[in-house]
């Protein structure tokens, strides 16, 4: 090699980058610590004598390293690093200009370099000096001239360190995937190669739904066994992602960023469809139901993709950004995936601000619960009421149960809340029987969250001992799927209820997915028909009053009371009644009212 000169063992330098794509900054490889893994560590030789050099190259190539840099420039040293980021460096000690110390130094103060091996040569016996290079943060001496045998050792030895060490920091004990910080690293450097080359990427923020659920009914040891196992459907959709997208392999790379959070990183795309590929792959991956310590579960994920450099060129922004999108396709249920846009960093913005004030919203008596009255069909009497939580507040006005009632499920304050709202219903129950005001009954519905919060059972008897209402005139509304999501826990909590003399109604009956075996176990009293049946009977009503027809003789014939909800027609409420509908809600009769106005609708009755 001729002096002055920086070399490249082997490939080019469009080559290189892509090696760097495909293995990780920083970290050997993630597959152990064999010596064919470690012979393609990528080695950074620093001596301003090239005959060492060259003596050194010789050694290391016939050991079996490919992957070796080189200068005798020192001035160079620094560049190289930053520009390939080696695995271990072999740094001469005393060169002018810029000499070992100097190099060691700037490595040792750069968080890049900070933990990357060097191996000091030196022909000097001076105690300082080691002492000094291990003062500064050499990991490793080797004597001038140097011994064949003992370079590939300490060299072997180092690696082998490193291996281990970097698996510590940069991989994922549960899933064996890249983690947060790798996958950081992989995108600093995957913007820098979009910025230089004019580059398309992508960023997947990919968020398991409902995870939480299943951690609090089967316990962290089920869940940790369902993540690694997404792991695995995920990592094979990104293997298999080259077959739905002009997407090499080396340009995915799929890591796990936090507890049910995971990211894939498309450092470059031929445009930006190939994202849509992708994120179809990725849902479709994980479709199938999981078989887990005994269980059968079912998983869906949310996704949200920004895309570089239109959607930012800086990572933490970047990390907003698809994190704003995947918020907003979990917020549409789930199971989809959204791409960033500026309109939803607005909302997104709005939203934490209203979630911020919802948690001031109890105590500053901000909630309100409105009334719709159930009626008998047959005779228009009023026999019941559904309880509907409003928000007041002082600076936004009402604010529909839609924009906070998702905000309240994502972050946990559903479950104070319906605590709030099934005393308050139980309060304003007790106050109209001492007025004289005849109401037999009052619904609350219960989500999800509430339902299976621990707990709920003592909380809801000691809600009904305080208020002195019996427990009969309480009417609890929960959806078929919740019920469906643990069918045998759902079964026993609602055995205990139905003892306790609540009354339980299976709500928007006909739109979930309940199997007849288990209607039948439910211990229930009510089953209300959802509104979107009665919508089509003012049409030409076949289909619906087919399927409306089917719900009432099977509910009938189990024992239980039949509910429209949503009546709005005269039509609808003759053909309810001709078909033996028990009782009716909807616009028809009232909208929901504030608990004034339902205290004058009861006296008028």
């Amino acid at each position: 090699m001729n002096n002055n000169t920086v070399g490249v063992a082997t490939g080019t330098n469009a080559q290189a980058e892509e090696r760097t794509l495909a293995v990780p900054r920083g970290l050997v490889f993630d597959g152990g610590d064999s010596t064919d893994t470690l012979r393609k560590a990528r080695i950074l030789m620093v001596d301003d004598e090239p005959i060492t050099l060259e003596v050194m190259r010789d050694f290391l190539e016939e050991a079996g390293y490919a992957n070796l840099y080189d200068t005798s420039e020192p001035e160079q040293a620094m560049p190289l690093i930053a520009a390939e980021a080696p695995d271990l460096v072999l740094l001469d000690l005393m060169m002018p200009v810029v000499n070992g110390f100097d190099i060691l130094s700037w490595m040792r103060a750069d968080e890049r370099h900070r933990h990357i091996p060097v191996i000091v040569l030196t022909s000097s016996t001076n105690a300082a000096t080691k002492l000094k290079a291990l003062e500064l943060g050499a990991t490793d001496f080797l004597a001038k001239p140097v011994d064949a045998s003992e370079l590939a050792l300490r060299i072997r030895n180092t690696l082998a360190a490193k291996v281990h060490l970097d698996r510590l920091a940069y991989i994922d004990s549960l899933t064996g995937l890249p983690n947060r910080r790798m996958f950081q690293d992989h995108l600093d450097w995957a913007l820098s190669q979009a910025q230089r080359h004019e580059r398309v990427g992508a960023l997947m923020h990919i968020n398991v739904d409902h995870f939480k659920k299943v951690n609090e009914a089967l316990g962290p040891a089920v869940a940790d066994a369902l993540l690694q196992q997404i792991g695995q459907r995920l990592e094979y959709g990104v293997r298999d992602c080259d077959s739905v997208g002009r997407i090499g392999r080396n340009s995915l790379q799929l890591s796990r960023v936090g507890g049910d959070e995971f990211a894939v990183l498309l450092s470059e795309m031929a445009r930006v469809d190939d994202a849509i590929g992708v994120a179809r792959r990725l849902l479709e991956s994980v479709r199938a139901p999981f078989q887990v310590a005994g269980h059968e579960l079912f998983v869906s994920c949310s996704i949200g993709v920004a895309v570089f450099p239109g959607d930012g060129m800086e990572r933490n922004a970047l990390l907003q950004n698809a994190g704003v999108a995947m918020h907003s396709a979990r917020q549409q249920g789930g199971n989809a995936w959204r791409f960033y846009s500026s309109d939803l960093n607005q909302r997104s913005l709005q939203s934490l601000g209203l979630q911020s004030d919802l948690h001031k919203a109890i105590e500053r008596g901000e909630l309100r619960l409105y009334f719709q009255p159930k009626v008998c069909t047959a005779t228009g009497g009023i026999v019941g009421a559904e309880a509907l939580i409003r928000w007041q507040h002082p600076e936004r006005g009402f604010i529909r149960p839609d924009d906070f009632i998702p905000l309240a499920e994502e972050n946990g304050l559903i479950v104070p809340i319906g605590a709030w709202v099934i005393a308050e219903a139980c309060r304003r129950l007790r106050a109209w029987h001492k007025q004289g005001l005849s109401l037999p009954r009052i619904s609350v519905n219960v989500s999800g969250r509430q339902f299976g919060a621990p707990g709920f059972y003592d909380s809801v008897r000691a809600t009904l001992e305080v208020s002195g209402v019996d427990a009969r005139c309480l009417t609890f509304e929960v959806t078929e799927s919740i019920l469906m999501e643990n069918a045998d826990e759902s079964i026993a909590l609602l055995k205990r209820f139905k003892a306790m003399g609540l009354k339980l109604s299976m709500d928007d009956f006909g739109t979930g997915y309940s199997s007849l075996s288990y209607l039948r176990r439910f211990p229930l009293d009510e089953l209300k028909i959802d509104r979107s049946f009665l919508a089509e009977l003012d049409d030409d009503g076949t289909e619906g009053k087919a399927l409306i027809t089917a719900i009432i003789v099977l509910g009938h014939s189990l024992g239980l009371s039949i509910v429209a909800e949503g009546v709005e027609t005269e039509t609808q409420l003759a053909l309810l009644r001709e078909l033996g509908c028990d009782e009716c809600q909807g616009f028809l009769f009232s909208r929901p009212v504030a608990a004034e106005e339902f205290e004058r609708l009861l006296a008028a009755h």
